[in-house]
C-alpha cells in the first residue's frame, strides 16, 4: 500500500473571501512526481499556499505530510513546513553569506543543535545535487543553475516526504532546466519524496512526461483521474 503525502478531499479554496478553486478533490503518494499547471489567475499559487499553510483551509478535508490543514494554525505552521520542501523560481538564497552557511542558517532556524550532524547533512544534501565541493562559493560567484541546485539542497534539509516547486526552472535555460529536471525526478526516485511542481514550461512537460494537475475555471483536473 502506498503511503498517502497528500489528500485532499471536497476543499474550497479562498484567496480571501474569493472562492479561486472549488471541489478540489486529488490524492498524491510518496515518490510520486507531479506538474501543476494553469493560466496565470487560476489558482495555481493558492493551490500551493494552501498546501504549505499561508492559506487557512476552511472548507473539505486535507491533510499534507500527516499534518490536517483544517486544524492549522500559525504555532503549527513551522511544524508542518518542516516536513515540506519548498523550491523557488527566484533562489531566495541570502546573498551575504556562501552556500554551506546559507543551508546552516536553515538547520539552525528549524532546531538543529548538534554541530557535527549539522556538517554532516550539508554535506549530504550538497552531494545529492552535485555541488559536494561547492559550500565555500557565495550565490553571486554561481550560474543558475548552481543556485537552483542549492534551492533544492536546502529544500532537502530535513528530509521531506513533499518537495513543493514553484517554476524552478522558469529562469533557466533549456539544458540547465534539463538538468534541474532530472535531478527533481530523481530525488522523488531515489529517496521517495513526492514533488509538486508548478510550471508553464511545456516543453519541459513533454519531455518529461507525468501526472498533470491542471487549474481551470475554478476546478483542478487530474490527468490520472482522467485515465482511468
Amino acid at each position: 500500500m502506498s503511503e498517502t503525502v497528500v489528500s485532499i478531499r471536497n476543499a474550497n479554496i479562498y484567496q480571501g473571501s474569493n472562492l479561486v478553486l472549488q471541489d478540489v478533490n486529488f490524492t498524491i503518494n510518496r515518490g510520486e512526481f507531479v506538474y501543476l499547471v494553469g493560466k496565470t489567475g487560476t489558482g495555481k499559487s493558492s493551490l500551493l499556499k494552501t498546501l504549505y499553510g499561508e492559506l487557512t483551509l476552511t472548507e473539505g478535508v486535507a491533510s499534507v505530510v500527516g499534518f490536517d490543514l483544517k486544524a492549522m494554525d500559525w504555532k503549527k505552521v513551522p511544524f508542518l513546513r518542516r516536513n515540506l520542501g519548498v523550491v523557488f523560481q527566484d533562489f531566495q538564497l541570502l546573498t551575504d553569506r556562501n552556500v554551506h552557511e546559507n543551508l546552516k542558517f536553515v538547520l539552525k532556524a528549524t532546531g538543529w543543535q548538534d554541530e557535527r550532524l549539522i556538517e554532516e547533512k550539508i554535506n549530504d544534501v550538497l552531494d545529492k545535487v552535485g555541488l559536494k565541493s561547492k559550500g565555500f562559493k557565495m550565490p553571486f560567484e554561481m550560474s543558475g543553475g548552481e543556485q537552483q541546485r542549492v534551492d533544492i539542497a536546502r529544500a532537502l534539509l530535513n528530509s521531506p516526504k513533499l518537495i513543493l516547486a514553484d517554476e524552478p526552472t522558469g529562469n533557466l535555460d533549456p539544458e540547465t532546466s534539463d538538468e534541474i529536471m532530472q535531478l527533481l525526478i530523481q530525488i522523488a526516485k531515489d529517496y521517495g519524496t513526492a514533488v509538486i511542481m508548478a510550471t508553464h514550461d511545456f516543453i519541459v512537460i513533454n519531455r518529461y512526461p507525468s501526472r498533470i494537475l491542471k487549474t481551470e475555471k475554478g476546478h483542478v483536473i487530474d490527468s490520472a483521474a482522467q485515465v482511468q
